[in-house]
């Protein structure tokens, strides 16, 4: 058993909350990413879960064991918990090799090959840091998290330095090699599509507090709030009006997704780019608008479009091939039910 779950847990730095009342369970085996804007918390709650910091209220219970509950703590070393922070922190004056087994018993070094083979670096043991590419160096640190066996691997923001090709590579990797270990991980991560890909579950931490934790398509298509919405994916936000439970907007009438919001009429609605359909002509229940700008990813589009005469700019997500320029008259149409809540 690796699971994780911090109960009710509070951290302040000082007169400083930093982590309020957080309660969260990581299953055994599974991978949790956590987003949240900087200053959030991600970073303290990881290091809570690992030992480097004291909760100051609530529990940290790792694989049924309690490892801090406020008045007794377990120290790091003992957790069983492998740590990767952003830069990799490698001893430069030690070899790959011997960063790799640096935490590990003499008796089991003789796992550093394995773990080399493991990591895709075979043959690079007698090779320094500095002689590495960032990539490599990631992935030695990955080696020496997973050299003592840990319940647990914590991953803070480990790609963020790394060009965005690579970094592609280097997580799919390095999550293949964790689920090929069945490592409860917990990924600290800036990057949406990073978390949207990989996780079984996001949490989302907002000053502090846990305010969502969900399957990723959960979390996309079924936000608790606006700030979740606006925060995990594309998101067009737009006025609305609730009349006989249809939402009603610039962009033409709407369903309603969930319960009606209760007290003023006023909504915001939320509608996912892929949700707005672009034609060249008039059709039923389209609005009107023009385009204003295009950004192109080759196999889809972003395309931002003026609604209406003075109306809010939305965006629309197409085909590549769609040939659309600025300027370009064109009519929307919204698919499927929208989310709304007070405004």
């Amino acid at each position: 058993m690796s699971s994780i779950e911090l109960r009710t847990v509070g951290k302040r730095f000082g007169d400083t909350p930093v982590l309020r009342d957080v309660d969260l369970t990581v299953e055994d085996g599974s991978l949790l990413a956590v987003l949240g804007e900087s200053g959030s918390g991600k970073t303290t709650m990881l290091r809570v879960i690992a030992g480097f910091e004291r909760v100051d209220a609530g529990s940290v219970t790792i694989g049924g064991r309690t490892v801090d509950d406020g008045r007794h703590a377990v120290h790091p070393q003992q957790r069983g918990v492998g740590y990767v922070p952003q830069e990799g922190a490698l001893f430069p004056h030690l070899t790959v090799a011997r960063n790799i087994g640096f935490g590990m018993e003499r008796r089991d070094r003789g796992r550093v090959g394995s773990l080399l083979e493991l990591v895709g670096l075979e043959g690079l043991g007698r090779r320094y840091p500095h002689q590495l590419s960032g990539g490599q160096q990631q992935r030695v640190a990955l080696a020496r998290a997973l050299a003592i066996e840990p319940k647990v691997v914590l991953l803070d923001e480990p790609f963020s330095s790394l060009d965005a090709a690579l970094r592609v590579e280097l997580r799919e990797d390095v999550m293949a090699i964790l689920r090929k270990t069945g490592t409860t991980t917990v990924l600290v991560t800036h990057d949406q599509d990073e978390a949207m890909s990989l996780a079984d579950r996001i949490a989302v931490l907002r000053r502090g507090q846990v305010v969502a934790c969900e399957s990723p398509r959960r979390l996309y298509d079924d936000p608790p709030d606006l700030a979740a919405a606006a925060y995990v994916g594309d998101a067009n936000i737009v006025d609305a009006r609730l009349e006989s439970g249809v939402l009603h907007s610039v962009l033409g009438t709407v369903a309603l997704l969930g319960e009606a919001p209760t007290g003023d009429r006023r909504l915001l609605m939320l509608l996912r780019p892929e949700q707005l359909t672009l034609h060249s002509g008039p059709v039923d229940g389209t609005a009107p608008g023009r385009v204003a700008e295009v950004q192109y990813h080759g196999h889809d589009a972003l395309v931002k479009v003026e609604v209406g005469d003075g109306g809010p700019t939305v965006t629309a997500r197409v085909p590549g091939g769609q040939p659309l320029e600025p300027g370009t008259e064109v009519w929307l149409e919204v698919r499927g039910p929208g989310r709304a809540w007070p405004a």
